[in-house]
């Protein structure tokens, strides 16, 4: 079972996306968080396996809350989300201790096979960043 920590500044897409990961056997979404300081607070407390980060959010954004949880929580996972297909978010990210990057705008499935990547000790990144269509 892979344990997954949500943390997105918009409640919809925290929602939508606990729904669709769910609906797999073998996940499980521990805890959802609103900004980058409630993520580093909850992967503290709740020791996820994957922490699916929105790059972009209020107070502490997703580049520095992922650092401070590759600090703090070692083991745990962080797959970049975002709506920017950009490989200078995508690089800063990756500096920060994020094994994925994917785009917002891709399926369920894109989400799955990152989360099997990161699980499996590799690295993923988002076919469009990959390609340069950013």
């Amino acid at each position: 079972m892979t344990r997954i920590l949500i943390a997105d500044d918009h409640p919809a897409v925290r929602r939508s996306l606990t729904q669709a990961l769910e609906l797999e056997a073998d996940v499980k979404v521990v805890g959802e968080a609103r900004d980058g300081s409630s993520a580093v607070e909850l992967a503290r407390a709740l020791s996820p396996d994957v922490v699916f980060m929105d790059v972009v959010m209020p107070s502490l954004g997703g580049i520095e809350a992922t650092r401070q949880i590759m600090e703090q929580c070692p083991g745990v996972q962080v797959i970049a989300l975002s709506v920017h297909v950009s490989k200078a978010f995508a690089s800063r990210m990756f500096q920060a201790g994020a094994s994925a990057y994917v785009v917002k705008d891709g399926d369920v499935q894109e989400l799955l096979h990152a989360v099997d990547a990161v699980s499996h000790g590799r690295t993923y990144l988002s076919p469009e960043v990959a390609s340069g269509q950013a």
